[in-house]
């Protein structure tokens, strides 16, 4: 057909094969890889490769076509087409998808802005002393939107101010200044955009989880079964030593209001005994 670009089959079976592993991998997820510089992204790479969930680069257009193959055999992966946006990679692997989730938090960490950036955040500086030394930087500050002022010899903040609203550009001014007050606020890293594992396709406020709080709250609700367990006597193998420690401290609290003597009870009964001595003698002074 005239005009019409003949795609080379190297390209064709480089998608075959990766909708295959999109396919065959029992987690499929996308990751997105902006900003990362190329040397960190060598190493997270070798990371993830090393924990046995390599990332897979590739050009979006390739991802989305590969994700089409793939979904009329696993329709699931459908929904992560609209997730295909920016710089994107892929990820396939056999993994607890909250696990990775917390594994590319790990990866990012806080970086300067160069300006031109999009504020993921309100980007608030407080107030207090600065370590510019008085001079023109007063002005560039308070140009710039900083309330800034000499007091004692000293460039201060005179309030906090949010110099960046979230959504809002970083201009290049304040990101100098930013990074001249060591001020990071922006973040590099992999993010996880969306998964699917097996049949179930996850967004990404979904795997938004804190795992060490739901372990607090796990190890919390653990220990308030095991209490409500002893308490009712409910025997288990986690509350058989509990329920056993408690009966024998109840059994030796009434041999010794009983006066039972025991092995246990004696040098308790005794000193009672000769407590209650003292005490007659006291009154008699006999």
């Amino acid at each position: 057909m005239p005009g019409r670009t003949e795609v080379p089959a190297e390209k064709i079976a480089r998608v075959r094969r990766l909708a295959r592993s999109f396919v065959e991998a029992p987690v499929t997820a996308l990751i997105g890889i902006r900003g990362v510089p190329a040397a960190a992204m060598q190493e997270m790479r070798r990371d993830l490769r090393a924990r046995g969930h390599p990332i897979v680069v590739a050009p979006n257009s390739a991802i989305r076509h590969a994700l089409e193959i793939a979904a009329r055999e696993r329709p699931a992966l459908r929904p992560l087409l609209d997730h295909v946006t920016d710089q994107t990679a892929v990820l396939m692997a056999a993994v607890n998808p909250f696990a990775l989730a917390d594994q590319m938090d790990r990866t990012r960490s806080p970086t300067p802005a160069r300006g031109g950036e999009i504020a993921p955040a309100d980007i608030v500086v407080p107030a207090g002393t600065t370590s510019f030394k008085p001079g023109p930087i007063v002005g560039e500050l308070q140009h710039a939107g900083f309330p800034a002022a000499i007091e004692k010899g000293k460039v201060i903040l005179k309030k906090e101010v949010t110099i960046v609203r979230a959504g809002q550009p970083i201009s290049r001014e304040v990101a100098g200044l930013l990074t001249r007050m060591d001020i990071r606020p922006l973040e590099v890293g992999l993010s996880l955009r969306a998964l699917v594992d097996g049949p179930t396709f996850y967004p990404p406020e979904l795997l938004d989880v804190d795992l060490e709080a739901q372990r607090g709250e796990f190890l919390r609700a653990e220990r308030r079964a095991l209490g409500v367990a002893v308490e009712i006597a409910w025997t288990t193998p986690r509350t058989i030593e509990p329920l056993l420690v408690r009966a024998r401290r109840r059994a030796i609290a009434v041999a010794l209001e009983s006066g039972y003597p025991t092995r246990e009870t004696l040098p308790a009964l005794f000193a009672r005994a000769i407590r209650r001595a003292h005490a007659v003698h006291d009154i008699t002074g006999d």
